[in-house]
């Protein structure tokens, strides 16, 4: 198994603009307890909703008295419940994701901290589960800025494993997962299942973003000559001639595979965003996932 530096993964002046973004939901969501989040659940709080006829039992105290002087009857004044979300953080730790200059499970680390981070800024719930290693590791869930040095913590200790079926990890926490809400999910999805393991996620409820993650060696190898390539996951061999037209399909080849996950994913409600390493994950975080409408 292969370890990485724990290296802080921000500073403290990065830290201070991830705690101007906000987490933006396609959908809104039920949550537990008393949050800053709205939910479809009606509450008592300051965002109006709706009103509906007073039946007994009622609280009188959300009678409208306004209403009842112009139409003579009883309505309840509704409104949205702010209410704490669990946000679910899904990392890749394959081997195939222990590769790459800048590192592809390094950066997927900081993405991930970095939306734990702002998540839990909003005093809501988040949850960590990488499922590449020979055995799922979970943080249970943390919540408010307290909850990020576990979080962080939790990040730098993760190292890569040599196991583990995509497909399989996201069928089983889509089977387990108690609360839906939004998830992200970052992976360099090198596995033949992919489309399973989407789909697996897509069955339930959640606000799913994927980040697509591959190194600048991925999409575009500077390679020439003869090579004996080996499959990081499961150890297969390829012998390749790399010349300007194998180069050529190659990249042709990583334009279609891409355009085939975003397409699936489009059909699905889940935000795809491609994501270089080479691109410093600060420009990722604050420009990339602004404008996909993933953080505000």
């Amino acid at each position: 198994m292969t370890t990485t530096n724990q290296q802080p993964l921000f500073d403290s002046v990065f830290l201070r603009k991830l705690d101007q973004l906000a987490l933006i939901t396609k959908r809104a969501m039920s949550g537990d307890i008393q949050g800053e989040r709205r939910s479809p659940r009606r509450g008592s709080s300051v965002e109006f909703a709706d009103f509906r006829p007073y039946t007994p039992g009622d609280d009188i105290r959300q009678i409208d008295w306004n209403l009842y002087a112009r139409m003579e009857r009883f309505f309840l004044k509704l409104f949205v419940a702010e209410e704490e979300l669990t946000v679910h953080l899904l990392i890749d730790n394959t081997a195939s994701m222990d590769w790459g200059d800048p590192h592809k499970l390094l950066y997927a680390k900081r993405v991930s901290a970095a939306f734990g981070y702002t998540t839990l800024s909003s005093l809501d719930r988040v949850t960590i589960t990488a499922f590449g290693a020979d055995s799922i590791r979970q943080m249970p869930g943390v919540r408010g800025k307290r909850g990020a040095l576990p979080l962080f913590d939790f990040l730098q200790r993760l190292s890569t494993g040599t196991g583990g079926s995509l497909q399989e990890a996201c069928r089983r926490y889509a089977q387990t997962a108690r609360n839906v809400g939004p998830l992200l999910l970052c992976s360099d999805l090198m596995d033949p299942d992919w489309k399973e393991a989407l789909s697996a996620l897509a069955s339930r409820s959640f606000d799913i973003t994927i980040v697509h993650i591959l190194a600048p060696q991925e999409v575009r190898p500077e390679l020439d000559g003869d090579f004996r390539l080996v499959d990081a996951e499961n150890g297969h061999p390829v012998e390749i001639t790399a010349d300007l037209e194998t180069l050529r399909q190659y990249e042709e080849n990583l334009q279609s595979w891409r355009a085939e996950i975003e397409s699936f994913c489009s059909g699905r409600n889940i935000t795809y965003v491609f994501a270089n390493t080479g691109v410093p994950v600060e420009d990722f975080i604050l420009s990339n996932l602004r404008a996909r409408g993933v953080l505000r």
